[in-house]
C-alpha cells in the first residue's frame, strides 16, 4: 500500500505518443487547450499553464507587484515553496497562526500581523480543505492587500459554491507528480483580472508578447521586451499528459471523497484521535487526509505493524533559518504541529485497503 499514487491514464500516454510524433514538444497547441479545457472541465478562472507551482506562486507575487521591503502573510503550515517564494521577490514571509482544527491560516491572526508593509495574504489550503475565503477576503478590502490563493493540494475543491481557482486575484495550482492531476511537473496560476492574465502571459515566456509579435524576413520575430519574465511556460509534453488525465479527473475525486467520507463516519469517537471540521459550506479535495492523535509516534509504528503508511507530510516551515526561525506566537500551528498525521486517502486505493485501515486504527495504538 502507498501513501500517494500517480494516476496516469492510457489517454495521456496516447496524447504523449502524438505530440512527440508531432515534434512540437515545447510550447504549443495542446498548452492552449489545456488550459482551455481547465477552465472548462474544473472552472477555473484563466488559467496559465506553468513548468511548476513554485513558478506559480513566484509569477502570482511578480504580477502582483511585490517586491523588495514587502510584507506577505502566510501560514506555517505548508511546503516550503510558499515561503521561499516570497523571498524569493525580496518581499517577508510573516507567518500567522492556524485553526489547528483545520491546518489553515487564522482570518482573526491575519489581522494581528498586518503592518503598513503588507501587501498581500497567501493562505493556503491544507490537504484541499478550503480556507475561510470571504473572511479573508474581507480583510483584504479593508487594508487593500492582494489574496494569493497557494492551491497545491485543492484542485477541484469548492468554496461556497465557487471553485477555488475562482474566487481571488490569482490562484496558484501544482500539478507535481503525485497530485490530484499531474503534468509530470507543472503548475498554473489564475488571475482574475484580464490585465494580470496578460502580464502573467508575457512574464511566463521571457516578457515577449509571442501572440502579438510578428514574424521577420531575418528569421526572428519582432519584439520589445519592457518587463522582466521568465523561462516558466509549460511545454507541450506536460500539456499532453494533463491533458489526458483531465479525463479521469472527475472519478478519481470522486473517489477520493468517498474514502474521505468514509473516513469521517467511520474514525469518529476513537480515544486519542480527532478528526478536524469539516464545514458544509465547502468541498475538500481530499488530497490528504489529516487528523490529530495523541501519541503520534506509537500511531505510526502501530500502522507500519500492518503494511500501513502514515505521514505528517509537511511539519512547520518557519522553523528554517532561511525564515529566521521559529515564529514563538503561534499556539495552534504549535499544537498542530505536534499531533498531525495523515493516512492514504488515493483513488488507488481499493475498498479492502480502506477496510484495513479503518480496522486498524480502530484497534487502538
Amino acid at each position: 500500500m502507498d501513501f500517494f499514487h500517480t494516476a496516469i491514464s492510457p489517454q495521456a500516454i496516447d496524447f504523449v505518443r502524438q505530440a512527440l510524433e508531432t515534434t512540437w514538444i515545447s510550447e504549443g497547441p495542446r498548452v492552449k487547450e489545456f488550459e482551455a479545457a481547465l477552465s472548462e472541465k474544473l472552472g477555473l478562472v484563466n488559467p496559465v499553464a506553468l513548468n511548476s507551482g513554485t513558478t506559480a506562486l513566484h509569477l502570482a507575487l511578480v504580477v502582483a507587484g511585490i517586491g523588495p521591503g514587502d510584507e506577505v502573510i502566510i501560514p506555517a503550515q505548508t511546503f516550503v515553496a510558499t515561503g521561499l517564494a516570497v523571498q524569493m521577490q525580496g518581499a517577508k514571509p510573516v507567518f500567522a497562526d492556524i485553526d489547528k482544527m483545520t491546518g489553515n491560516i487564522s482570518p482573526e491572526d491575519i489581522r494581528k500581523k498586518i503592518t503598513p508593509l503588507t501587501k498581500a495574504i497567501m493562505p493556503v489550503h491544507w490537504a484541499g480543505y478550503p480556507c475561510d475565503m470571504d473572511e479573508i477576503g474581507e480583510i483584504a478590502r479593508q487594508h487593500n492587500l492582494i489574496v494569493i490563493e497557494d492551491a497545491a493540494h485543492a484542485l477541484g475543491a469548492t468554496y461556497r459554491g465557487r471553485s477555488v481557482g475562482s474566487i481571488s486575484d490569482f490562484t496558484c495550482f501544482s500539478f507535481q507528480a503525485i497530485k490530484h492531476l499531474t503534468t509530470g511537473d507543472g503548475g498554473a496560476v489564475c488571475c482574475k483580472d484580464p490585465k494580470d492574465l496578460h502580464d502573467a502571459f508575457l512574464r511566463r515566456w521571457f516578457g515577449i508578447d509571442r501572440a502579438g509579435s510578428k514574424p521577420s524576413i531575418l528569421g526572428e520575430r519582432e519584439f520589445d521586451i519592457s518587463t522582466v519574465g521568465y523561462k516558466y511556460h509549460m511545454n507541450d509534453l506536460a500539456a499532453a499528459v494533463g491533458l489526458g488525465n483531465l479525463s479521469g479527473f472527475s472519478a478519481n475525486l470522486a473517489r477520493r471523497r468517498a474514502i474521505g467520507t468514509r473516513y469521517q463516519r467511520e474514525l469518529k469517537s476513537i480515544p486519542g484521535l480527532t478528526l478536524l471540521k469539516y464545514e458544509g459550506d465547502r468541498e475538500s479535495s481530499y488530497w490528504l487526509f489529516t487528523f490529530l492523535v495523541e501519541r503520534r509516534t506509537d500511531f505510526i509504528r502501530k500502522l507500519q505493524s500492518e503494511g500501513i503508511p502514515s505521514s505528517v507530510v509537511h511539519l512547520r516551515i518557519d522553523r528554517y533559518s532561511v525564515f529566521g526561525g521559529q515564529t514563538p506566537d503561534l499556539p495552534g500551528q504549535e499544537y498542530f504541529n505536534e499531533h498531525q498525521i495523515a493516512i492514504p486517502v488515493h483513488n488507488a486505493l481499493s475498498d479492502q485497503d480502506v477496510d484495513k485501515i479503518i480496522r486498524c486504527i480502530r484497534s487502538g495504538w
